[in-house]
């Protein structure tokens, strides 16, 4: 055997010609290699012919086959296992495990490196396996490498399948929990499952895999399964996963089976106080579910540990913060959960998103691109429900910019996704956005069949306002654009009916009567601005901006166009423009139907405006010039611009007469030639003059 080592030449880089090595030395070597220390940790040697063991070592060093600190090297140490007779190894191996536990020495390094190297012991096993469930709450990577090292070293798999699944789902691998609960519930029938071991954990593990893959459905019929066990196992999240679903009533009928004592643990108070929150959420006073819920939040926070849920404190407070109308708050919530590891690596993603959301609804895109791009980070792949998120997250921001390619590019992604979820309560909030956007790409058929089934789940809860309201009002705006008062009516009607008892209601029954008037250009100045305020403290900063901006580029008075211009200006301050000039518009336009299997390249898309440079050769343009010609080459009329950066149509009139000016041109044609060649997209981006110009909803308006 020590022949066939030195036959491969492998010599550490100072010894310069083969040595020959005794089977003693060779032995000594191997164990060396294995975790035997001279002196400390003597190895039982088979071939030393009486020679002590230190001699045998200052022989190896001499050779050059161990360092100065009695180690061999890495990469010796990985060839002498490979190459050694399996029998010698295990023999040494199985030794070294005798005397660590004669010695009462910790087998924790040593069990990881010899369970690496494929040594199986009950001794390693259950020592890994205890670390490995002890990282569980703290570090479901560690705890998932440990728990499969447990395996390897000879740990029941069936036992450890349930933790394993844990930690995998805990680290956003939902692939991985899937085959490893899959593999633990296949070939038992029924009733056998109900005796495999360590039952609840893998329910509780069940239960959350199915909602992060968007199967609430699925999640509810795993409780309603666990509940008829005896005894029952029932917890608060569990019954979560029913009320998302629809089934509240069944919810709290698992609550009272599993009657849960109050407990010292933050974790399960923190479950405690979700549910309560949850079930406060879909009441007809909802106003003091976000307290609790936040509550719940912090409650976990200071606990620091991760569990398997179907959703977090952080992210279901957020959700309902933004569907109330409390973007900030919302926002204040996600960043302290991301502070504080809220949900483990697993969850961040979800919580990027939910923090992208709220600041795209505080008109603050940059942050928003800032939480995509972080949710990204670490080979961030999304599971089904996340990936409706970000996709309805990307059509809102492109919806919110005017970037009219972008919005068909996003839509049909979101729409896709769409097919790989059932409706349940946590997405009303992405179809809330995708209403109005399909509207505008006149695909409203496509998001007929699951709009219908978030109706008919919200109407088994008993249509709670908090989640019913805001889908009204994106409903109502989206008949808006699609000039159809048949679809308008019930939403308007609900709103309306809803307006007495619960305060947003209200606010968006005003904003809609509002928008009515000024689409027909028959409005009340002092009505609009009071409406477009009304949303601004509800929380709609950007959508009260939009009203209040488009009707002041259909204000028939001078002085009526300026008070809402400058109401549109005190509503939607300009925060990312100093950092990232981007356009707002402030009109809905319905963008041109595009076939279902279209897929625009990113070529087609528009360039975002203020990403231009200006080439050298032509005028230069101030500021405000430079915006309103990008907005020019995107073929917006006057009265688009107008709305858009707040300003009058004849002060944008007199601007686009002095670019002219300026370019020498003295035709629209001519202007636009030029513009393209003195304004060059950033890196990366498409040019602005391929575009078509959008329609305003009654289609009026002249190009500049």
């Amino acid at each position: 055997m020590a022949g066939n080592f030195l036959d491969t030449g492998v010599r550490p880089a100072h010894v310069s010609h083969p040595l020959e090595l005794d089977a003693a030395t060779y032995e000594v070597v191997l164990a060396l290699c294995i975790g035997f220390s001279i002196p400390g940790l003597v190895p039982p040697l088979l071939h030393s012919e009486g020679v002590p063991p230190e001699q045998l070592m200052a022989r190896a060093r001499a050779a050059g086959f161990v360092q100065s600190d009695g180690r061999p090297t890495a990469e010796l140490r990985a060839t002498m296992l490979k190459d050694a007779e399996v029998y010698q190894v295990r023999r040494l191996q199985r030794a070294l495990v005798d005397l660590y536990c004669l010695e009462a020495l910790p087998l924790g390094r040593l069990a990881r490196q010899l369970a690496a190297d494929g040594f199986a012991d009950e001794r390693l096993a259950v020592v890994l396996e205890d670390e490995g469930t002890a990282l569980l709450g703290t570090d479901p990577g560690g705890a998932l490498e440990l728990l499969g090292l447990a395996v390897a070293a000879g740990a029941d798999v069936p036992r450890t399948a349930p933790r394993r699944a844990e930690a995998a789902l805990a680290t956003g691998d939902l692939d991985a929990a899937s085959r490893i609960l899959e593999s633990y519930f296949a070939h038992h029938s029924a009733e056998a499952r109900k005796t495999l071991p360590d039952l609840p954990r893998a329910l509780r593990v069940s239960c959350a895999l199915w909602a992060h893959r968007g199967m609430m459905s699925r999640a509810a019929d795993v409780q309603r399964w666990a509940a008829t066990l005896r005894p029952p196992e029932i917890e608060p999240l569990g019954a979560l996963a029913l009320l998302a679903a629809g089934d509240a009533a069944g919810a709290r009928r698992l609550l009272d089976v599993g009657g849960h004592a109050p407990s010292p643990s933050l974790q399960e108070a923190a479950d405690t106080l979700l549910m309560e929150g949850a079930l406060l959420s879909v009441g007809e006073d909802p106003a003091a579910a976000l307290p609790v819920l936040i509550r719940a939040s912090d409650t976990l926070d200071a606990a620091g540990r991760v569990s398997p849920a179907p959703e977090l404190p952080a992210s279901f407070a957020a959700i309902v913060g933004l569907l109330a109308g409390s973007p900030q708050t919302a926002l204040a919530l996600v960043q302290a959960a991301l502070a504080s590891g809220q949900g483990g690596q697993g969850m961040r993603p979800r919580l990027c998103l939910l923090g992208g959301w709220a600041a795209m609804l505080l008109d603050q895109p940059a942050a928003a691109r800032s939480f995509i791009a972080e949710a990204g980070r670490a080979g961030f792949r999304p599971g089904p429900r996340d990936e409706l998120l970000l996709q309805s997250l990307e059509v809102g921001l492109a919806r919110r910019a005017g970037e009219a390619s972008a919005l068909v590019r996003t839509w049909q992604k979101a729409r896709e996704a769409l097919l790989h979820v059932s409706v349940d309560l946590l997405t009303v909030l992405p179809l809330n956005e995708l209403v109005i956007a399909a509207a505008r790409v006149r695909d409203a058929e496509a998001l007929r069949p699951h709009l219908d089934e978030a109706w008919r789940l919200l109407s088994k809860l008993g249509d709670p306002p908090l989640w019913c309201v805001p889908l009204h009002w994106s409903a109502a705006q989206a008949a808006l654009l699609l000039e159809r008062p048949d679809d308008l009516a019930p939403h308007a009607a609900a709103l309306v009916s809803r307006s007495t008892t619960y305060p947003l209601a209200a606010t968006f029954a005003t904003a809609g009567k509002a928008w009515v008037s000024v689409l027909a250009e028959h409005f009340d100045t002092d009505a609009v601005e009071e409406a477009a305020r009304g949303l601004a403290t509800a929380g709609f900063s950007w959508e009260g901006a939009r009203l209040a901006g488009h009707a002041s580029a259909r204000a028939g008075d001078r002085s009526d166009m300026t008070r809402l211009l400058s109401c549109a200006r005190d509503l939607r301050p300009a925060r990312d423009r100093a950092a990232r000039p981007e356009v707002r518009p402030h009109r809905e336009a319905p963008v041109p139907p595009v076939p279902a299997t279209h897929r625009p390249s990113p070529t087609t898309a528009r360039a975002v405006p203020g990403s231009t440079q200006h080439r050298s050769g032509g005028p230069a343009l101030s500021g405000r010039e430079r915006e309103i010609a990008q907005l020019v080459l995107l073929g917006r009329t006057y009265r688009e611009i107008s709305e858009e950066i707040f300003i009058s149509p004849r002060t944008v009139e007199h601007h686009v007469a002095r670019i002219r000016r300026r370019f020498g041109a003295s035709s629209r044609s001519e202007l636009l030639a030029r513009l393209r060649l003195s304004l060059e997209p950033a890196p990366g981006g498409s040019t602005a003059g391929g575009s078509s110009p959008t329609e305003t909803p009654n289609g009026r308006g002249r190009n500049p």
